[in-house]
């Protein structure tokens, strides 16, 4: 239990003040100037759209269909080198899922149960910044039980596993796995350990006219990096800041050009960046429809010029490329307040349209479009709620803190202080409040799917009229949401997803009850990790 009992505070000087007093034993680790800056010259580093930029898709992982039964599917993480930088200089070491970057894309049908077996092969301690390379696998928008959720606490150390049980009867939507260990997050994430999950529709389920097929349906993971002189990953896990880079990944490519039909495709878009929100949109006056957001369908499909992407948010979008055939479109990145642009950071992809539609095309069909469900998260009426609070997310004496609070606290209580503690099945508005005029907060939720309300007073943006478990809070923003908690009791963190400030103590969380049933303890000993053999 000694390592189980693995704390921030064990890794904090005893009169810290600010970002500066983390104490991580480091090893020649770059520090980023200018916010992220690379330290190679120009002439060394990729450039958009560039011949050896291909874009690609990440493996896929399928579940295999074996109803009645929980199928094990094991993901292994462990170093790899993979091609960033021109074919002139060296790879670039990362620590990943199944040995690709991003991990392998694990698609699962909704209500088909699996145990993910997530295997820690990396090194005992990280090369670039020399803590131990232990992990805590989250997967994002699961309304997993607690031991099975990616406690920021129920750590594997290299060299051990962790079984995850998945039941997915959550709607059909576009997941993510990630790192979530204690006080690493941000650099694990960084330097490899995220990839997407997609739960598909059940058999039966009606036909919206969606791409289905894996050339259409396509996931489009986008991050930034900066690089060190010697090709590596630089970044200065010390910061609050993060990193904001001066290159811009699709699926683990550099400004990839990718050849598409004619056609009609489903990209599933994630922010899987540490600390850049994006601000998207396509050229040649080319339209979006949003159909799904983070927990599934929107109210409606909602078509959009441009799209903000907070750290991750999900959008899945319908793009058609037939009015543009035998052109060329690009996806730009307008960008966000507070988010260091560089001379390549309003680039992200490139399209290249084809004249052969290869068959026939999809067509959405808002006439098959679901009925509003009166127990799903849409129909929440804040009207309902039996309490409203409020969450203060604001630096303290150079702390990132909720309400004043960190996740420090939570360990020194044995793991039992929470921000809230709501029972089971009953609604709450949640007031989240940024006072700052530094940083946006994107703030996530485990376990639950909320609505959003308003912005200061104002309607939200048509496209996030769906089911979120992350929002975008602007900076001296006070956003309004609606939750219902449930299904499951127990203790769940809520956090800002900027991961150098979740690293840096913003995080803290809630325990829904059900009367004396405090559910399971994410840290019980029945599920911690245990040696791999």
């Amino acid at each position: 239990m000694a390592d189980r009992a693995f704390t921030r505070r064990s890794v904090l000087k005893a009169t810290a003040v600010g970002a500066a007093a983390l104490a991580l034993p480091s090893a020649a680790v770059g520090t980023a100037r200018a916010a992220g800056v690379s330290e190679l010259t120009a002439d060394r580093l990729p450039q958009p759209y560039t011949p050896y930029d291909r874009f690609v898709q990440p493996p896929v992982l399928r579940v295999p269909d074996a109803p009645g039964s929980r199928p094990v599917v094991e993901v292994v993480q462990a170093p790899t080198s993979v091609r960033l930088l021109p074919p002139s200089e060296p790879e670039t070491t990362l620590w990943v899922y199944g040995g690709s970057y991003p991990g392998p894309t694990i698609k699962v049908r909704r209500h088909q149960r699996v145990t993910v077996r997530q295997v820690n092969r990396l090194p005992a301690a990280h090369p670039l910044f020399g803590y131990e390379f232990h992990t805590s696998t989250h997967l994002h928008g699961s309304p997993s039980l607690p031991p099975f959720d990616g406690y920021a606490n129920d750590l594997s150390h290299p060299g051990f596993l962790k079984d995850h049980e998945y039941d997915n009867e959550e709607d059909a939507r576009t997941l993510w796995y990630h790192d979530h260990a204690v006080h690493h997050t941000a650099p694990n994430m960084y330097t490899g350990l995220l990839g997407q999950y997609h739960v598909l529709p059940e058999t039966g389920a009606p036909d919206l006219g969606f791409p289905v097929d894996d050339e259409f349906d396509v996931p489009v993971t986008i991050s930034d990096v900066a690089f060190r002189a010697d090709g590596q990953l630089l970044m200065d896990p010390h910061s609050v800041d993060g990193v904001l880079g001066d290159v811009v990944l699709v699926n683990g490519v550099p400004w990839p050009e990718v050849p598409v039909r004619p056609r009609t495709y489903r990209f599933r878009l994630l922010n899987a960046s540490i600390a850049r929100g994006y601000l998207l949109r396509l050229t040649g006056g080319l339209p979006m429809t949003v159909v799904a957001t983070d927990g599934g369908l929107l109210r409606r499909p909602v078509t959009v010029d441009q799209l903000r992407l907070g750290m991750s948010e999900r959008y899945d979008v319908l793009v058609d490329f037939a009015p543009l055939a035998g052109q060329r479109v690009e996806l730009r990145n307008l960008g966000v307040p507070n988010a260091a642009d560089f001379e390549h950071t309003g680039e992200v992809m490139a399209f290249r349209v084809g004249t052969d539609p290869g068959g026939p095309d999809t067509v959405l069909r808002e006439d098959a479009w679901p009925d509003l469900d009166p127990a799903g998260v849409l129909a929440i009426d804040p009207a309902e709620a039996v309490t409203t609070r409020r969450l203060r997310f604001e630096s303290r004496g150079g702390v990132m803190t909720i309400n004043g609070l960190t996740w420090t606290d939570v360990e020194d209580s044995g793991f039992r202080q929470a921000v809230a503690e709501p029972q089971r099945g009953t609604v709450e508005v949640w007031e989240l409040e940024n006072p700052s005029r530094r940083w946006f907060h994107p703030v996530h939720l485990h376990l639950v799917d909320f609505r959003v309300l308003d912005r200061d007073g104002r309607p939200p943006a048509p496209y996030e009229d769906g089911p979120k478990d992350a929002v975008y809070l602007g900076e001296q923003e006070l956003v309004r949401i609606a939750v219902r908690f449930g299904p499951h009791t127990g203790r769940y963190t809520i956090h800002c997803h900027h991961s150098g400030h979740e690293d840096h103590m913003m995080m803290h969380q809630f325990w829904v009850r059900d009367g004396a049933d405090e559910g399971l303890d994410p840290l019980d000993p029945r599920f911690a990790p245990r040696p791999a053999p």
